[in-house]
């Protein structure tokens, strides 16, 4: 169980990594490094400061990453020496199967500013497996009138390695009856063929046993074997033949099960009991194959059990055997070739490179939120992605690699009427009908100061009595700024007008946080009875900004026939003094 759940897994991974780098051969400038599997922990893959011209001190304060990937972290960042190193030891036979190239793709992230590079580590095979059979002791029947030039299929080694040091060639011990020849299946595979060379005497010699060596091209050459022990029969001398030799079958992914998608049929010479054929998967066949594909032994029906993946498994090869019900049993083989056809069986994907920067509300249109990838691991044109985001929101999608976007700015921001918004990326793939996937980016807007304090009103009319008592308060006045934090903290204080005798902190005083005026002193009717006070509302931004009402006029009168505080009355007349409304003097005198 362990076995297939190893090989599922390393086969949708090595179709992940195939996709990949796929997307990514358009890509320009890419980095590549090259490495032997196998390599220690801690091993150097490479110095990536180094190839992207960047400073040691660079990679702390634009925090240099590789952005996280599905899989395992087979690499990590030696930010010390700015050198990528091995993470985790990489067994290139698990990683990429038969695939002669193994590329893993690396995303290397670094910010202020963003940036993504490319990284390509090439993982080189060595020779650390030896050529293996699934069984180390085959028996063979051959009756003794076999005619000389027959030939019968031997089991094939195995060699996880690739290129020089993968599986090379057979030999076979010497014996005067049987050759060995080699089969080219067109696919790169070679089946080693038992050649019958002479006439079979079971009377002489009852068994052969012949011992078949798999030899790879590493340096040293490594090897496996196999005995073959052949049975001499001297009855029921004509095997099965099927019509072909290799059948070829072509299926959509999402066939039902229990579906017939083929029936081979093979023919015995022979008469009676001994030319009824019985079919069966071949005896080296897999559980898993097993479990997915079953033929009917009358008729030779090949039925779908199980349920197709492409992206899993792409091609299926099924060795079928027809055994006669003679006295000893003949059988002939032939391979069906089943190739899987894929359908738009799987979602695009929508992955985030990094995640949402915060933008301030004056940055200027293109700049970079967030970094967007777009997967799909169907194929052709169902595997073909593109984005789109919301067109009434001030963001777009600017493409950068292939199915790799940037989220960027596109319009003027503006805090204090949308503080936050929630960017809906879609995904659309080519295929048909065209599946999709949603996410929602958050993207919070920053304050700047960018707005004044105001005032509630743009004049105060303010009235008070003589001889009132020193520190008492005179009135209070309020301003509102829409910022937030420092950019919207206010500070109160009173300008001093040049026409003034003294100095204005010697008349009144104002609370620099709440806006409260206070008296200094008492004040004379008979010697000043208006006057106007400027008052400054400035917040704490940088630069800080700020704001004043028009101005403030004050009155005061021998008794308290008026509040402390209210707005002027519409019936008196009115003057400008220094642009600011105040009574005019025979107005003045109706205080009195």
């Amino acid at each position: 169980m362990a076995k297939k759940v190893a090989f599922r897994w390393r086969r949708h991974y090595l179709l992940f990594f195939f996709l990949f780098l796929l997307l990514w051969s358009t890509t320009e400038g890419q980095t590549r490094y090259s490495i032997p599997e196998e390599l220690n922990v801690g091993a150097v893959v490479g110095n990536i400061a180094k190839d992207l011209g960047l400073k040691i001190s660079e990679l702390y304060d634009r925090k240099l990453r590789i952005a996280s990937e599905s899989g395992k972290q087979y690499f990590s960042l030696d930010l010390r020496r700015g050198e990528i190193v091995v993470n985790e030891r990489i067994d290139r036979e698990i990683l990429c199967g038969e695939n002669a190239n193994c590329l893993l793709p690396l995303q290397i992230v670094i910010e202020d500013p963003l940036q993504l590079y490319r990284v390509e580590v090439d993982i080189q095979d060595i020779n650390d497996n030896y050529p293996h059979f699934q069984s180390t002791d085959r028996v063979l029947k051959i009756a003794e009138s076999t005619v000389p030039g027959v030939r019968f299929p031997l089991e094939s080694a195995v060699d996880p390695d690739v290129g020089s040091n993968s599986l090379k060639s057979y030999t076979l011990s010497k014996d005067e009856c049987f050759s060995l020849k080699i089969k080219d299946l067109g696919d790169g595979r070679k089946l080693p063929e038992l050649v019958l060379e002479k006439p079979l005497d079971r009377e002489k010699k009852p068994m052969h046993q012949l011992m078949l060596t798999a030899l790879d091209g590493g340096n040293p050459v490594r090897s496996g074997t196999s005995q073959i022990n052949v049975t001499v029969l001297d009855i029921n001398d004509n095997n099965p033949v099927f019509e072909k030799n290799v059948y070829k079958i072509a299926i959509a992914e999402n066939t039902k099960q229990g579906t017939t998608f083929l029936k081979v049929e093979a023919k015995d010479l022979d008469e009676g009991q001994n030319g009824e054929i019985k079919y069966s998967l071949g005896e080296h066949t897999s559980d898993a194959l097993r479990s997915l594909f079953h033929i009917d032994e009358k008729t030779g029906e090949i039925f779908l059990n199980g349920e197709l993946d492409y992206e899993t498994t792409p091609m299926y090869n099924i060795e079928i055997r027809a055994r006669d019900r003679g006295v000893p049993e003949m059988e002939g083989h032939c391979t069906v070739k089943i190739e899987v056809s894929d359908i738009n069986d799987n979602p695009p994907q929508i992955l985030l490179t990094s995640k949402p920067s915060p933008v301030r509300e004056d940055a200027p249109s293109g700049t970079v939120v967030a970094l967007i990838s777009a997967r799909d691991i169907d194929s052709g044109e169902n595997g073909k992605v593109r984005l789109q985001t919301q067109s009434d929101l001030p963001f777009i999608l600017k493409p950068s690699f292939s199915n790799e976007y940037s989220l960027v700015t596109n319009g003027v921001l503006d805090r204090e009427s949308f503080p936050e918004y929630n960017v809906e990326i879609t995904a659309f793939d080519s295929g048909s009908p065209p599946l999709s996937s949603k996410t929602i980016i958050p993207v919070k807007i920053l304050d700047v100061n960018d707005n004044s304090p105001k005032f509630s009103d743009s004049v105060y009319y303010v009235y008070i009595t003589e001889n009132n008592s020193p520190g008492s308060i005179i009135c209070s006045v309020s301003a509102q700024d829409v910022d937030v934090g420092v950019n919207a903290k206010i500070t109160y204080s009173i300008e001093n007008p040049k026409v003034w005798d003294a100095p204005i902190s010697s008349y009144m005083y104002i609370n620099s946080d709440n806006g409260s005026i206070f008296s200094m002193h008492s004040f004379d009717f008979e010697k000043i009875k208006v006057f106007e006070v400027i008052v400054q509302a400035k917040d704490h931004g940088s630069p800080s900004l700020s704001g004043k009402p028009q101005c403030m006029c004050l009155f005061w009168t021998r008794t308290t026939m008026f509040p402390l505080s209210f707005t002027r009355p519409h019936s008196w007349g009115l003057s400008l003094i220094r642009g600011c409304p105040v009574l005019l003097k025979q107005d003045i005198s109706l205080l009195r």
